[in-house]
This record gives C-alpha cells, structure tokens and sequence, in this order.
C-alpha cells in the first residue's frame, strides 16, 4: 500500500462545499492561526494564548482602549466602557503599572427658571443656579435653551467664572458671538429672556419671539430642548425666514398647527447642563484676563465644588495629543440634548474635563498627524448633530476651532452620503468613510487647511470602529464585504469565509464590531456578534497580511489595541470584563483553548474509488523551542460516500512527541481531517503527517 503526505493549503475557504474544497483545503477553523513557510505553504498552528493584563474585572464592558506614554516616560493604557441601565454608569480609567485611576468625567443637568445679570459695556454675565451650587472655574456650561439678557444672547458651550467671580449659588460666563469673539452687553439688565414660539391655526409658520438675536434670513436656528406649541413638537435646525423686526423672526415647522397656541421653550426653563473639572480651588484671577475689562482686583470666593454624576457612554473615540489624553464619549440616539463633547486628561489630574472650546456634539475624533490637529466627525455648528460635518482644530491648539485668517481651524460638510460611520488618521492622511464611499483628507495648509477628495464609491464602513491600517495599507469591513486601501487606491478583498460572517451577523448591533490589528503576525481580525449570539462579540474574522489568506471562530473581544508602548496586543473580554494581555502563554489565561481546524474531503479518482486507510504516521512542532514538547493532539477522521450523508467519525486519535503511528481502519470515497487540542500549557505547528491508503472499489 502507498504512503502519503497530508498537504494542505493555507486559509480556510467556508463559501465552497467540503467536497468542493477538496484535497488539502480547511473548512472549519477555531483559534488558531497560519504561519509562513518558504515552501509556499502556510502551517497551521496554535493560536497565541493570553493572561489578565489587569487583575481585576473591569466594572462594565470595555469599548475602547488606548495605550500611549507620557512625558515621564509612564506607559498608560486608557478605557472606556459602556453604560449599563440602572446599573453602573460608564468609566472613563487609565491604568498605569498595574493601578486603575478613575478619571470619569461628571456632569448634571438642571432645567430652572432664568436668573441671570449683565452690566452695559462687560463681557462677564452673572448666572445665578440655586440648584447646583458650587460651580468653579474648572467646570463648564452647556447653556441649551437660547437666553437673552442686556442685549446679547447666550447659548452653547462656555467656560464657568473665566474671570475668577465665583458665588456659593452663581457663576459667570464671557458673552462671545458665533465667531468666537467677545461680545460685550449693551444694556445692564437683570431680565433674562428665554425664546417663545406662536402658532397660527392649520399654518406651519412659526414666530419666535427672543429679544436681540442676531439672527439672518437662511440662517439656522437650533432648538435643543423638543417644546410641543399647538400640537407640533419642534427640535433641531429650522432656517429663519422672515425677520418680523428686533425681537422676532419666522420659522417654518415640519406640519401644520392644529391650535393657536404661545409656549416658552422647555416650559419657561433655561437648561444648563454642567461639566465638572477637579483640581486646586483657584482664588480670584485679578486684572487683565480674558477680554480687556474683565475681572478686577480680588474677585473670587473659594467654595466647596459641586459634584455631579459619571456620565453616560454606549461607546468612545480615545486619542492623545501628546501625553494628554483625549476621550469622546458616544450616545444612544434619545429626544434630550444632544452632548457628546470631547475631554482632555493631562495626566496627575484627578478627573476628565470638558474642552469648551470643541463642538459639544461629535460622533468621534482623532488626532491628526503630522501637524497634530484634532479632527471631530458627525460635528455641529449649531448644537444639533451634522451627520457628514467634519469639523477640526487649530494645529497644535485644541483650544480653538473657530476658523480665522489667523489660525488653522476649520470645518468641511462630506456632500454625498447619509452619515459618517468612522474615521481614522492614516500614514499620509486622514481617511473618512460614509455609509456608501470613502474620502482622503490631506493636510494641504492655508487657506483652505485641508482637501478633501471621494476615493472609493460603493465601499462604506460597516461600523464606527471597523477599519484600521496596518504597514500602510487601510483594511474595513463594509456592509456586504471587506476593502483595502493602498498605492493601487480602493480594491475589494475577497474573502473565502464569507458566508461564516456575512450570514451570521447580528444586524440590531453592528455597531459593536471591532477590528483588531496583531502586527507581530501581520493579521488583521474582526471581532462581531453572531445572528444567534446575545448580541455581545462573541466571533471573529481574521486576515494575514502576509500568505492572503483567512481563518474564522468563536472569540469576543469589546475593544483592542495593537502592538505598543505596552508591549504584545491588548483586548477586552465583553463576557469576563476582564482585559488581556495576548500572545503571552499558550493558554486562555489559566485555561486551555479548544484550537482546531478541519479540511474539506479528500478523495481519489474524483471519487470513483473509496479510499481505504489503516496507517497514519504523525509529525508536528509539540512545543516552542523555549519548552518541552507536551503537546497532546487529538487527530480525528471524517467519512462519507456523499457529500450529503451523514458522516462517520474516526478517533479522535491522541498523539504526542512519542507517537511513531497509529491505526486506523476507515472505507469511504471521501475523508476529511480534524486536527485539535485542548491540554494545557502546549503549542503546536503541523508537519508532513503522512498516511497510508489504497484505493478498496467502487462501490
């Protein structure tokens, strides 16, 4: 009888059949990887094991991480989890030679009636808050509902008390315009206004009555509050139409009223929502800060600082500009204010806190590079979310964002598309992708800062945190199949284990796929849920760079970051909480992994003969060179006369370095190999495995 070798080739193909992926292709793979080998055969092994990098589980499921070092050279690894419905709010935490530091940002909202004071000629407007007391200068308001008082109008992101004036119950503001410059008030008043609407029975015409606004016709009015006036509810941008005169303006409403009806927004309350920041409780500021005029001479009373409540976050973009970390938080979708701003962590300080500065709503962000600006997508100028505005800072400046012909801040609106799904910064450009095509943004300077160009059509993302680069070249997921992105431009990447993702995607969380780049071996993997998952990751993908080819299996990971400052990859276990160290052991932390991978029938005379085989001689790498050789594998048989029958199974055969051979005796026109382990501490690599066998009829 004739011997032969077991040759495979590399990847697993799931789209064809096991008949069809005959003589040497893999059908089924599970944790483990393929490996380069000069004969132009990729070897399969062991997938890489992993150890707890923390040593306690985190409070919820992680979403993001993000490791860098400081300038005291202090590797840290940044983390952002998930809210969990009356349960635990989300966490915003850097870990740092093995300590958890909870920096989570905090943050109240109060709706109270207006009370607020300006002085004729000042930039400093005095707010006064029964409700939450004890603001300081390190916190931040979000004013939501549009208040008017001395001739100006207040509204969006501010700086709490810049000029040091801070009172148990009250706090100031600088009054600025939409440009960002300092605009003083023109009267002294203590009547704060905040806007009315007025209906017109069966008209959708609108008037909006707030004193001094500085409104145009076409330009957008923002409501962030929903106030429900003569039976239409009205939220977000409405153009302004007719200017009535000084105090009132038109606005068009989606339908018609169904009464005549006057109503202040949020039922007469000014909204005020609150970003706390921590740090030394700063005296009065003195002369000459902010705009000239403002402050005084021992302005100033310490207090006791307010305290808010962690925020919430269903996800998170994290970044740093230089050692200071930045962090995004992510909201579900809901009928509040929108606020989704973005915190800057220098590092020693005990909390996040809010740049006031930056759009109070982003659906992320990343640090460009080489000219280190932050660069925010699903912005707003207006308060409501622009889904394709992009919009970034001055270079080197997080603190300025109004574009200048002094300054490099700017914005720009994607024109095709529904929504920005995700953006990353690549070597040479940041790469943004719609939910239908992809955009190259390139620094090109002043005066237009960046250019934006459409570099691929039909090759949207499929989720916020699908895509990344790897050695130069972009890699995604997208709705129905994977991309890359290199010197050749967009090109789609076949992918033989199509069916394995595609038709086994939870379609209700999407948005929870992860990819995960493992430079040391050149992989790029996606982790997703499963259509018969608990909608959690709980599978993945994976892609080697360097043979082309595939594998797939059951593993979750929340969130990922490659190779670092940290040493090997680290990942989020959405069902443990705990977060791992990986390609560190040969085990799942303690435990063994169930590695294995099975190949499509083998036949002989396409199937003419049933093959008979008796004699199999085992070789594999039973260990690295740094161990012993323990490894103990388990080699199993599967045959069948027809590719629909239900198979026989053969063994699992146990087999170990002092396994010469074994037997076995099995009669089919179509065989398959299963190669598995589940001991602990070992690793393997396959060799030639040879067999013996001999053609046993036709029939």
């Amino acid at each position: 009888m004739p011997h032969a070798a077991l040759k495979l080739v590399g990847g697993a193909n799931l789209n064809e059949t096991a008949a069809l992926n005959e003589n040497g292709g893999i059908s089924a793979t599970n944790l483990v990887r393929f490996f380069y080998d000069p004969n132009g055969i990729s070897l399969a092994q062991k997938l890489g094991g992993w150890q707890k990098f923390f040593a306690t589980p985190i409070t919820a499921i992680v979403r993001a991480l993000w490791a860098w070092e400081d300038l005291n050279l202090n590797a840290r690894l940044a983390l952002g989890t998930q809210t969990i419905p009356s349960t635990t709010h989300a966490q915003l935490a850097v870990i740092t030679n093995g300590t958890l530091a909870d920096i989570t940002p905090t943050s109240t909202t109060d709706n109270v009636p207006p009370i607020a004071s300006s002085q004729a000629g000042s930039y400093s407007i005095l707010i006064t808050d029964n409700t939450t007391v004890g603001i300081t200068n390190y916190d931040s308001v979000y004013i939501a509902t549009q208040i008017s008082i001395g001739g100006i109008v207040l509204f969006g992101l501010y700086p709490c008390s810049p000029d040091g004036i801070l009172l148990p119950g009250a706090y100031t503001v600088w009054s600025t315009d939409q440009l960002g410059n300092f605009n003083p008030a023109t009267s002294t008043s203590t009547l704060p206004v905040l806007p009315s609407f007025t209906t017109v029975l069966n008209s959708s015409t609108i008037v909006v009555t707030l004193p001094n606004y500085t409104y145009a016709a076409g330009n957008t009015f923002p409501i962030l509050v929903p106030t429900s006036v003569g039976g239409v509810t009205l939220y977000g941008n409405y153009v302004v139409q007719n200017l009535s005169n000084a105090n009132q303006f038109t606005i068009i409403a989606a339908s018609s009223a169904t009464s005549a009806q006057t109503v202040t927004i949020n039922n007469g309350n000014a909204q005020f929502i609150y970003s706390f920041g921590q740090g030394a409780i700063q005296p009065g500021t003195g002369y000459g800060v902010g705009p000239y005029g403002s402050g005084g001479y021992g302005t100033g009373t310490p207090i006791s600082p307010a305290v808010g409540t962690d925020i919430n976050a269903t996800d998170w973009t994290l970044d740093n500009f230089g050692e200071i970390l930045l962090a995004c938080p992510i909201q579900a979708g809901g009928a509040g204010t929108p606020f989704q701003p973005i915190y800057a962590w220098p590092p020693g300080q005990p909390t996040a806190s809010i740049i006031p500065e930056a759009p109070p709503v982003n659906d992320g962000m990343f640090v460009a590079m080489p000219q280190r600006q932050i660069v925010c997508w699903g912005s707003t100028e207006t308060g409501i979310q622009d889904p394709l505005l992009i919009r970034w800072s001055d270079v080197g400046n997080y603190n300025q964002w109004t574009d200048l012909v002094t300054n490099q801040a700017g914005d720009y609106r994607i024109p095709k598309g529904s929504h920005i799904v995700g953006a990353v910064q690549g070597p040479q450009q940041g790469i943004i992708w719609t939910d239908i095509d992809c955009w190259a943004m390139q620094y090109i300077g002043l005066p237009l800062v960046y250019g934006f160009n459409e570099i691929g059509t039909g090759c949207g993302l499929i989720a916020r945190k699908a895509a990344a680069f790897s050695n130069g070249i972009g890699y995604w997921m997208g709705p129905a199949q994977f991309f890359t992105l290199s010197v050749n431009g967009v090109q789609p990447l076949p992918c033989p284990v199509w069916d394995v993702v595609y038709q086994n995607l939870n379609q209700a969380n999407l948005s929870k796929i992860r990819v995960a780049v493992n430079s040391r071996f050149g992989e790029i993997q996606w982790f997703y849920p499963s259509a018969n998952g608990t909608g959690e990751v709980d599978s993945y993908v994976k892609y080697n760079t360097y043979l082309n080819v595939w594998d797939y299996g059951a593993l979750g990971r929340s969130a990922w970051v490659d190779q670092s400052v940290l040493g090997p990859p680290v990942g989020a276990d959405p069902a443990s909480l705990y977060i791992y160290q990986h390609e560190t052991s040969n085990d799942a932390d303690g435990t063994a992994m169930n590695s294995s991978f099975q190949t499509g029938y083998f036949s002989i005379s396409e199937g003419d003969n049933k093959t008979f085989v008796d004699w199999v001689w085992p070789d594999f790498k039973f260990g690295q060179l740094s161990q012993s050789p323990t490894a103990q594998i388990q080699i199993s048989f599967i045959a069948a006369d027809y590719p629909g029958d239900t198979p026989t199974t053969y063994g699992p055969y146990t087999v170990s370095q002092a396994t010469e051979f074994f037997y076995t005796r099995l009669r089919a026109r179509l065989v398959a190999v299963k190669i598995s382990s589940n001991d602990l501490g070992s690793f393997w690599r396959i060799g030639n495995i040879r067999y013996r066998f001999a053609p046993d009829g036709r029939i």
